[in-house]
């Protein structure tokens, strides 16, 4: 069956996915479009059911609920482009090596290991998949536990659509995942947070296998005067409390101008009542905290902060209203790790130099925005800081650009994904070099005597 339960069980699967990928069938290019396309006939058959499954395990209102099956544009772009990048790419031969030619060839990995997120159950763990049947891989998933109704899901479409020789899925807790850990694969794709990647990445390391981890951070929105403050506003607060703050490209906090923070923290209330009305927790487009654990901990980054708005909670219903926090310390617990909640902190600046030392006296965030008309500022914060990516006058938007690779920097990630980038990452970049028989130029060989003073002008050359 698909779904696994025991190391032995584990372990069959994996022999049997090496076993395949060894025999070639996942190569050709025909393969691997019918597979996708099967993927993505699976995903439009079930996509009320994996909807649904999202309103399930984070209250998603169904609108969000949709972002989950927004994978299939990423899908249909791969189904595209394929054909192009697996083609061998030539490389030009300096003149010591002609005649003869040379390319680059994409081989897959072999068998790869993908471990799936809570906060996008579905999406954070078929998109990956999607690039490893694109290079031609064999792939076990491990859907996230604290995902529950998606992770069935997940394992139904699969166990549907693909031989277990093929894909499989293996659900199951903490225990599940360290049991793969232990196994050798030729790549591991993880999202999730850092302290795990850490856990990731040193069992990894035992085996010498690759690894691409998509992990977050305090990603930082600098606000500027030159805006349209309502536009701005507007945008922010959508970033910020889609799948209720759960999101690792949410902006964390904003870091604002102090001439327009006033004006700001007005304009970014009237969208919050906008958007959810007086009574938030009555308001269906907005989702719940995924557990107690993690209710438990946003409500503790409360305590002590000056509330603007919001602040209600209720651990029944895992509620925690839109909260916009003021007059933040950098020092406050709120400050010190990545919020993933609808906690936005807002701190003044009064030069964007300062703004920009206090980002770079920090890990480096998996995404940056910048509001601003100023050419010259977009410009200055661009080349003066370090993060995954950027997003300017806008949020969250770069994630689905597929021409656009995906990834951290530094704490926020090692490696990244989506598009071809996806492709390359589950892919070996073989270098191929091919020489004739019909010409034998005598430079390298044996007795060097007479050779050495033209081989000392051809390195200068």
């Amino acid at each position: 069956m698909t779904a696994l339960s025991t190391t032995d069980s584990m372990v069959e699967i994996l022999e049997a996915q090496r076993a395949f990928s060894a025999t070639g069938a996942t190569k050709p290019i025909e393969f691997r479009l019918e597979q996708l396309n099967r993927l993505k006939a699976a995903i439009l058959e079930r996509q009320t059911n994996i909807v649904q499954a999202a309103k399930a395990d984070l209250g998603r209102p169904e609108y969000e609920g949709y972002f989950e099956v927004g994978c299939l544009m990423e899908l249909n772009y791969i189904l595209k482009h394929l054909k192009s990048w697996v083609k061998p790419r030539r490389v030009g031969l300096p003149v010591t090596q002609q005649p003869g030619s040379a390319w680059v060839q994409p081989d897959p990995l072999g068998v790869v290991l993908i471990i799936g997120p809570w906060n996008y159950p579905f999406q954070l763990l078929i998109s990956p998949l999607m690039g490893a049947i694109a290079a031609g891989n064999c792939a076990i998933l491990k859907p996230s536990e604290l995902a529950p109704a998606t992770s069935q899901v997940v394992a139904q479409l699969v166990k549907e659509t693909f031989d277990p020789k093929y894909i499989a899925v293996l659900e199951g807790g903490v225990e599940t995942a360290q049991a793969l850990l232990a196994q050798k694969f030729d790549h591991i794709f993880f999202t999730g947070g850092a302290r795990v990647g850490q856990v990731v990445m040193e069992a990894a390391a035992k085996q010498l296998t690759p690894v691409t981890l998509e992990l977050g951070g305090k990603s930082p929105c600098i606000v500027d005067p030159d805006i349209k403050l309502e536009v701005a506003a507007k945008r922010i607060i959508w970033g910020k409390y889609v799948n209720a703050g759960q999101t690792c490209i949410a902006p964390d906090y904003l870091l604002v101008h102090e001439e327009i923070k006033p004006a700001l923290l007005t304009a970014l209330q009237q969208a919050l009542q906008e958007f959810f009305g007086d009574d938030p927790a009555q308001s269906p487009d907005l989702g719940r905290i995924v557990n107690d654990r993690q209710f438990d901990r946003l409500t503790h980054l409360l305590e002590g902060e000056e509330i603007v708005v919001g602040g209600q909670t209720e651990r029944e219903t895992r509620y925690i209203a839109p909260t916009i926090l003021n007059n933040v310390s950098w020092d406050a617990p709120v400050m010190q790790e990545e919020i993933f909640g609808p906690l936005l902190p807002v701190l003044t600046y009064r030069d964007i130099r300062e703004a920009i030392a206090a980002i770079n006296a920090r890990p480096k965030p998996l995404a940056l925005y910048l509001f601003t008309r100023n050419q010259a500022l977009q410009d200055m914060v661009l080349s003066s800081t370090s993060s995954g990516g950027v997003c300017l006058n806008d949020v969250f938007l770069q994630v689905a650009i597929w021409g656009l690779p995906f990834g951290g920097v530094g704490n926020s990630g090692i490696g990244a994904y989506h598009g071809k980038t996806s492709f390359e990452t589950f892919s070996h970049q073989k270098s191929v070099l091919k020489k004739p028989f019909w010409i034998d130029l005598d430079w390298r060989y044996a007795p060097y005597a007479k050779k050495l003073d033209s081989f000392r002008k051809l390195i200068k050359s």
